[in-house]
Order: structure tokens, then C-alpha cells, then sequence
């Protein structure tokens, strides 16, 4: 049997600058997510869309949902393989289309995982089981692109 899981946070625009959306320039992309008990994420549409270049913006947030779940699993396979990881960095990237009729999709989120490692002989394995720890990721089993890896291992 499936075993469902409930995630619910709240999102306030703050980008009302006086008279809310009367024209596409009279109002800020400003908004909050906030859930007791964690600090607030300050966010904004990408500055392309007439967004605040200093807060993280949706299309961000989606790559770094991806590599933190990446990580998570990467670490929980490497921990049950016996492959020591000391270190993990990710450089992730995402390439989204725009269409001409403003409304676009990813096409692809790269991860660039530089994993260090306790001792050479696992660097075979760490390489690999990247591979299995997509396989179980949430998210990524969640979107309609592909998610690749490009992972770099190298000993402490």
C-alpha cells in the first residue's frame, strides 16, 4: 500500500505598490512563503519578467528542489552502499523555453555533483549509484523533462 504525504505552506503576494494589478507596470512580482517554525523565502518573478533580481525566483527554486532531493538520496544510497561521502557541492542548472506566447516549460535540469569521497576505491561506485539515487528522487520522478547528471568524485 502507497503511504501518502501532506506538504502545505502558505504564499503572500507583497508586491501590492498602491493600486494592485490596474496595469502590468503598477504592481511588484514580491512574494513570501512562510511556514511556522521556518524562516521566510523571499521571492519574485526572474528579473526577465519584471522581477527583483535579489530574490530567488520559482524556475530557481524548482532546480534547487531537484538537487536537494538528488543530494538527500545520493547520500541515503551511498550510506547503505558503504561509500563514504565527505564532501557533495552542486553546480545545477536549468534551461527553460519561453514561447512566443509568453508561457514556457523546462526542458532539461542539470546536476553537477562533485562528490568527495573517503578512499579510492569507491569512486566506481559513487559514480554509479547517482544513477539509483535519481531513480528515487521525488521530485525528479515528479516533472516531465529529464534531469542529467554530470558528477565529478574525486578523495579527500
Amino acid at each position: 500500500m502507497n503511504k501518502l504525504h501532506n506538504y502545505t505552506l502558505s504564499l503572500q503576494w507583497t508586491g501590492n505598490i498602491g493600486s494592485g494589478t490596474s496595469a502590468y507596470r503598477a504592481y511588484e512580482r514580491s512574494h513570501e512563503i512562510h511556514k511556522e517554525g521556518k524562516p521566510h523565502i523571499l521571492l519574485s518573478s526572474d528579473p526577465a519578467f519584471r522581477g527583483d533580481k535579489t530574490r530567488y525566483n520559482p524556475e530557481e527554486t524548482l532546480v534547487a528542489s531537484l538537487s536537494s532531493c538528488h543530494m538527500l538520496w545520493y547520500l541515503h544510497v551511498c550510506s547503505e552502499a558503504g561509500v563514504i561521502v565527505v564532501d557533495y557541492e552542486d553546480n545545477a542548472s536549468g534551461i527553460m523555453e519561453e514561447t512566443a506566447n509568453g508561457s514556457g516549460r523546462f526542458l532539461e535540469v542539470t546536476l553537477h555533483p562533485m562528490v568527495t569521497v573517503s578512499d579510492a576505491s569507491m569512486i566506481d561506485k559513487a559514480n554509479a549509484l547517482h544513477h539509483k539515487a535519481n531513480e528515487f528522487c521525488f521530485i525528479a520522478n515528479s516533472v516531465n523533462f529529464p534531469v542529467k547528471h554530470e558528477a565529478d568524485c574525486k578523495v579527500a
